[in-house]
Formats: C-alpha cells, sequence, structure tokens
C-alpha cells in the first residue's frame, strides 16, 4: 500500500474533515438544545453568575453570531439581523427591547436549520475559499483566513458559552 496521497484520496480527506467540522458546529447546537430543554424561563432569565450575562441574553447572543454566518460563508441573506445591535453591539446593561424568550428560541432553531441545510450544500473547494470579511490580498497572505475557519471559529465560541450557560441549572426555578 502507498503512502502517497492521491487526489481523490485528498478530495475525501478534506470532504472527511469538513463533515467533521459541520458534525462538531451540529453537537455544540444539540448540546444547547439539550440544554434550553432543561431550563426553565426563570433560569433563562437569571445571570450565569453575578455580574455575568443573562441565558436570555447569551441566546440571543449566540442567535446573532451565527446569524452572522450567512454572511461570512456567503450563504445568502441573513434571517435576523436585528439582533446585531441587541446582542452584539450592545450589552445586557444597555437595557435594549429584546425579542422574547419564545421567540429567540425560534430564531435559534430557524437559523441553525437553514445554516446546516446551506452548509452541507457547500462543496469542499467552498470551504477553503476567503469569507467575506477578508480582503483577497489579505486572504493570499493568509489562505487559513477561510470559510471553514469560520465554521471552526463559531463552534468554539458556542462552546465557551454553552460552559457559561451549564451554570443556570443549579438556579432555582422560581
Amino acid at each position: 500500500m502507498s503512502n502517497s496521497i492521491t487526489e481523490t484520496n485528498a478530495l475525501s480527506l478534506l470532504n472527511t474533515a469538513i463533515k467533521v467540522a459541520i458534525s462538531n458546529w451540529e453537537l455544540q447546537n444539540t448540546r444547547l438544545n439539550s440544554l434550553l430543554d432543561k431550563l426553565s424561563d426563570e433560569q433563562l432569565a437569571a445571570q450565569t453568575a453575578p455580574g455575568r450575562n443573562s441565558g436570555v441574553y447569551l441566546l440571543g447572543h449566540l442567535t446573532g453570531v451565527s446569524d452572522g454566518m450567512f454572511t461570512y460563508l456567503e450563504l445568502g441573506d441573513r434571517l435576523h439581523p436585528e439582533l446585531d445591535n441587541l446582542f452584539l453591539r450592545n450589552p445586557e446593561a444597555a437595557e435594549l427591547e429584546r425579542p422574547s424568550i419564545v421567540e429567540l428560541k425560534a430564531y435559534w432553531a430557524e437559523v441553525n436549520a437553514q445554516l446546516k441545510q446551506k452548509m452541507e450544500a457547500l462543496p469542499a473547494e467552498a470551504w477553503f475559499a476567503k469569507h467575506s470579511a477578508v480582503s483577497a490580498e489579505d486572504f493570499e497572505r493568509e489562505p487559513h483566513r477561510n470559510k471553514l475557519n469560520i465554521l471552526i471559529n463559531r463552534t468554539i465560541h458556542q462552546g465557551y458559552h454553552l460552559g457559561q450557560l451549564v451554570y443556570l441549572l443549579s438556579k432555582p426555578n422560581v
């Protein structure tokens, strides 16, 4: 058996790597969905720790970040760009009027269902193309600033906030 990687093997390896990345993103979504099913609205409205964001704010934040992936990955129009001002540009302390918990959960599900569908349809070579926030000149110097990197980064970001949200399980149901 040869140790050389043929073009067919390389494409198979790339497809596998992309499937692994998408699968890990889906795993974080599944974990968050499972946690959301366990949390009451009162628990979700609580701060994850004293002086930290509430679960509701973090859900809106994660939904806004995921919605932004449509732009970065060039997958079409965003579904809820209004979330940027509420959950990405302003802190929770800004006390802006925000969607209800029910609406945020629906947005979360909608955004991730459409992202999954569009990401799975993206051909392997497209994952290694530049994302929309990097210039062609910068991408030429730094080819790792590609669409796959965005997916990996956002998966890690979800895991970070999921770790914060887990603390809400210890909050009493009011």
